[in-house]
């Protein structure tokens, strides 16, 4: 079910953004007046499941499964597009497409639009829905204060915070396709999510035996990625680093493994990214590492990671025939802001 105002939303925005990242518009005001128009239009009772305060454990409670498997409620807290009407789906939108570059937000609702394939895939599964999807806002939006906001549902969870209208967070940052690859139906050969994977397959065929030593993993692909849906991810659990290092790749393998991960990050706008990456390098070349398992082969099981001292990318690929992908962005101590809430409590104090 492609409804009307998710198409309207797509072509609304994507020449919103594009207006953004031409003119280099400030990230922080465009979400707090996103945020705020979106408030605005929501009844009070709408209000409370929206809103939340700061530091609500629904902060970091968050899910990329669809709401049944959800334990032990079975379904998420925000407010479900669903139960909005038109102005207050496409203002939720506005919201979404205020973090996003042109090609984040068109690979959000597009993940968001492979629920209406699974439908028709799963003989009408009621759970799968382009409307499943719900917006959580946590504090007050404004420019002084630390706040931020959610957009979730099933392989989509974009976590926004923001703090004093300078510093940026959006890890966990979770995309997911399934089916990776559409292979019947009017979207056959769609395929959202193609960069992550075909880039870092062709990373790891270039490497000679030597460098294959280092990067390839031992045994099978794990099952999902290892990070799962868990608050934290856990430096220790990475450590010692496994893998190849970024100084046993020569130059164009360099390049490529950066690619990679612009394919992740690239996902927002300039703005967010420039802050963060003055803060702490995304891509912080010699302390990277490259780690690949499971098959060399498309449509056989797969795993990937790349990791430095801050950040760690996971991507797997093994669900379904390998035609169900999981990619993520997460932040070993800075996800869901949790290092700008520090920076924002020391200028505070």
């Amino acid at each position: 079910m492609f409804t009307k105002y998710l198409l309207l939303a797509i072509i609304l925005f994507t020449h919103t953004l594009r207006a953004h990242e031409d003119h280099n518009n400030d990230p922080a005001q465009d979400m707090v007046s996103a945020a705020n128009n979106f408030i605005s239009s929501l009844s009070k009772a709408q209000k409370s499941e929206a809103i939340f305060k700061p530091n609500d454990d629904h902060r970091e409670g968050w899910y990329f499964i669809p709401d049944k498997f959800i334990k032990p409620s079975g379904k998420r807290k925000g407010l479900l597009i669903k139960n909005m009407n038109q102005q207050q789906r496409l203002l939720a939108h506005a919201l979404l497409a205020s973090a996003m570059s042109s090609d984040g937000y068109r690979q959000a609702t597009t993940v968001m639009t492979l629920e209406a394939i699974l439908h028709e895939l799963e003989n009408k599964n009621p759970i799968r829905d382009p409307e499943l999807y719900y917006v959580s806002i946590f504090g007050k939006p404004d420019l002084k204060s630390n706040w931020g906001w959610r957009f979730e549902g099933h392989h989509l969870s974009i976590n926004i915070n923001v703090a004093n209208g300078q510093l940026f967070s959006v890890t966990p940052s979770f995309f997911g396709t399934n089916p990776a690859q559409s292979k019947e139906g009017p979207f056959k050969g769609l395929e959202v999510l193609a960069d992550e994977q075909l880039l870092a397959r062709k990373l790891a065929q270039s490497l000679n035996a030597n460098q294959s030593k280092l990067a390839i993993l031992p045994g099978k692909a794990p099952a999902d990625i290892i990070t799962k849906q868990e608050r934290i991810a856990e430096r220790k659990t990475f450590m010692p680093p496994k893998g190849i290092p970024f100084n046993k790749l020569n130059k164009d393998q360099q390049q490529e493994l950066r690619t990679i991960i612009d394919s992740y990050i690239q996902k927002y706008r300039p703005g967010i990214l420039n802050e963060i990456n003055g803060r702490k390098k995304i891509i912080g070349n010699n302390d990277l590492y490259f780690a690949w398992a499971g098959s060399l082969k498309p449509e056989e099981g797969h795993y990937y990671r790349i990791q430095s001292s801050d950040f760690l990318f996971e991507y797997d690929n093994t669900q379904n025939g390998a035609n169900h992908v999981h990619a993520v962005w997460r932040d070993f101590d800075g996800d869901f802001g949790r290092d700008i809430l520090k920076e924002h409590h020391k200028e505070k104090h």
